[in-house]
């Protein structure tokens, strides 16, 4: 019943009521769930427009008389179809902070066993400082070789239990 396909417009729809959530969902505050609604009966033009948190109840008992007499509808359809739309819009804010959580989650690339092997051979090298270097020069970063090769060591220091620091001081001359 619940139509997502527009993120700025929910709509849902029974046989007595079509209520829009125009502006989506916040997820950020899961103890409240504030809505903007436009609520009005199906191929009707007449229509009630509400902000309004879902999970207050005064909010909500004025919400359903403010409908039913403009709509000319009953309370209960009008209460009911609110609290079935309450759960959807529960049910569909999880699935949100879900898809958020596993898109927020840190990557982690896996080596595998051929590319651990050259990780070795490369790490255990006698030239591994000169072929880092290399790198680093085939990488962008042009002339300034001890520059460069220091600072990748700086860098890559905060691994270490004790990391380094550097401070870089630009001089002009005139």
């Amino acid at each position: 019943m619940l139509d997502t396909s527009n993120p700025n417009n929910y709509e849902y729809t029974t046989k007595h009521l079509e209520i829009h959530i125009l502006g989506g969902l916040k997820t950020n505050k899961m103890e409240s769930l504030r809505v903007t609604t436009s609520i009005q009966k199906p191929k009707q033009y007449n229509v009630v427009r509400q902000s309004i948190d879902l999970y207050n109840d005064n909010q909500i008992e004025k919400l359903v008389r403010k409908v039913a007499e403009r709509l000319e509808i009953g309370t209960s359809v009008v209460r009911r179809t609110l609290q079935e739309l309450t759960k959807e819009l529960e049910n569909y804010r999880f699935l949100l902070v879900e898809k958020e959580t596993i898109a927020n989650q840190p990557f982690y690339k896996e080596l595998t066993a051929t590319e651990i092997k050259q990780a070795e051979k490369f790490l255990t090298s006698k030239d591994l400082l000169k072929r880092t270097n290399e790198l680093i020069g085939k990488s962008g970063v042009i002339g300034e070789e001890t520059n460069r090769l220091l600072m990748y060591i700086i860098f890559t220091s905060r691994k270490s239990a004790n990391p380094l620091d550097l401070n870089i001081k630009d001089t002009i001359m005139w």
